[in-house]
């Protein structure tokens, strides 16, 4: 079986092309049976965000698992090869696997540590759970990369500085104040950075949020999603004199707060005021620097913040790549040791088998046995059977982890003469994907076909 990942993401297709090829929540089942049905592929998971999408599968053959993946992408979104190949990845084996982690521990993201991601493949790995086309190894792979993304989030500080404007304001007001939940944001202007950074302290918790802004109405507008207060300009100063935070960013040619109304405002003020001025041109005159408890950052003061934590955060990620490179290794690991388990399992029917042969016998032979005897007899023969395997087994094990892997599973097998199991154990294991992918063939024909209805975000 092999693993392979067919996909692309911010880095390699434009914004034009990400968002018509787009598999919504609503879709996303019948688009992974619609996958699943494509000849050679045996698991599939899809990971759509606005940022990437990805069909993970599982395919008996590299060439046919491509092929038919792209022919899904093509009748999934009704697009022409020529116009989506160009900006498409494949990573096969290792690479595919590699590259799930480091997707789950947000090192592929827009934003370097983002953990948005780490929820986004852990729902997309549940959907396809849930619709039936994963299997064993799915299973395994998902379920590790999303616990590996957690240990990540947990044992590095890789999402712990913040690496945008608005974030990096409120990361520095927390030095400032040891909580905003007392304390009154003044937002002057409707810009959507000052906006946001608005937003996250009214959710880190402010208590009020007056809005200032030229026209009345779009400052209400505005208010109105922070249960705030809209106030027309000319409020200036005593708005000011009773926030605590003013976050600036209007599109003002020169500064709308000059030295001389800030003293006006602050008079004999003994608590600090954190002003954030987001703006270029800037909004604050910058005389107002060393004026008692006053305290002005403009957006090059945050901007070097966020460059010193996407340093941080640099360096965070390569202790997250040290993780990934082992766990990588683990699931290699599992990997080799998986197709020891259906001969092991093999060779435990066949024991077990023997066994429950000879307490028939024994019965026949000797039918005055009690029901305790009989316990007895069935409890000791089994732990001969299982005192015998308990070594071969071991062994078998750790050469199934060896380069002489293939060579020790089949002289294992020859040796018990366990063909015939694995051959009926073969077969069964092919009559039920064979059932589901009936099943879901039933399901996926019951459904209205998405070829050619594309969607398209605004």
């Amino acid at each position: 079986m092999h693993i392979i990942t067919l996909g692309f993401n911010h880095k390699t297709a434009p914004v034009e092309l990400r968002e018509r090829m787009v598999v919504s929540t609503e879709r996303l089942p019948d688009a992974l049976q619609r996958l699943q049905q494509q000849k050679g592929i045996m698991e599939c998971v899809i990971v759509s965000t606005c940022n990437r999408l990805e069909c993970y599968v599982v395919s008996d053959q590299l060439h046919t698992g491509r092929y038919y993946t792209k022919a899904f992408l093509e009748g999934e979104f009704g697009l022409t090869r020529d116009q989506f190949e160009p900006h498409l990845y494949i990573k096969e084996g290792e690479d595919a696997i590699q590259h799930l982690f480091t997707v789950a521990c947000g090192l592929d993201s827009m934003v370097l540590g983002e953990t948005q991601i780490l929820g986004q493949v852990k729902q997309a790995f549940l959907a396809a759970q849930e619709t039936g086309v994963t299997g064993t190894l799915f299973n395994q792979l998902f379920k590790q990369a999303v616990t590996l993304g957690k240990r990540v989030q947990a044992e590095t500080e890789i999402g712990q500085n913040a690496v945008s404007v608005s974030y990096a304001a409120v990361e520095l007001g927390k030095k400032m104040f040891s909580t905003f939940t007392d304390k009154t944001v003044l937002l002057l202007g409707a810009g959507e950075t000052g906006e946001l950074t608005a937003k996250h302290l009214y959710d880190a918790g402010a208590k009020k949020v007056i809005v200032l802004n030229r026209t009345l109405e779009k400052a209400e507008e505005v208010a109105k999603r922070f249960y705030g207060e809209a106030r027309p300009f000319s409020r200036l100063v005593e708005s000011i004199r009773e926030a605590d935070i003013v976050v600036s960013s209007t599109g003002a040619p020169s500064a709308i707060i000059e030295r001389k109304t800030m003293e006006e405002a602050v008079g004999k003020r003994s608590l600090p005021l954190f002003l954030i001025d987001i703006a270029v041109p800037r909004d604050i005159d910058p005389d107002i620097h060393g004026m008692d408890n006053v305290f002005l950052f403009d957006i090059d003061d945050l901007q070097e913040i966020v460059s010193t934590n996407m340093q941080l955060r640099q360096q965070e990620a390569e202790k997250a790549k040290a993780m990934i490179a082992e766990e990588c290794g683990l699931f290699q690991e599992w990997i080799h040791t998986l197709g020891v388990v259906p001969v092991i399992t093999a060779l435990r029917e066949k024991a077990l088998l023997i066994q429950g042969e000879t307490m028939k016998s024994i019965e026949r032979k000797l039918p005055d046995l009690t029901e305790r005897e009989k316990r007895v007899l069935n409890k000791h023969t089994k732990s001969i059977v299982n005192q015998l395997l308990r070594d071969p087994l071991v062994r078998i094990k750790e050469l199934a982890a060896t380069s002489e892997r293939d060579e020790a599973l089949e002289l294992f097998v020859h040796l018990f003469a366990l063909e015939e199991q694995l051959e009926e154990r073969r077969k069964q294991e092919l009559e039920r994907e064979q059932v589901i992918k009936a099943e879901n063939s039933e399901n996926a024909f019951q459904q209205p076909l998405f070829a050619n209805q594309v969607s398209v975000r605004s």
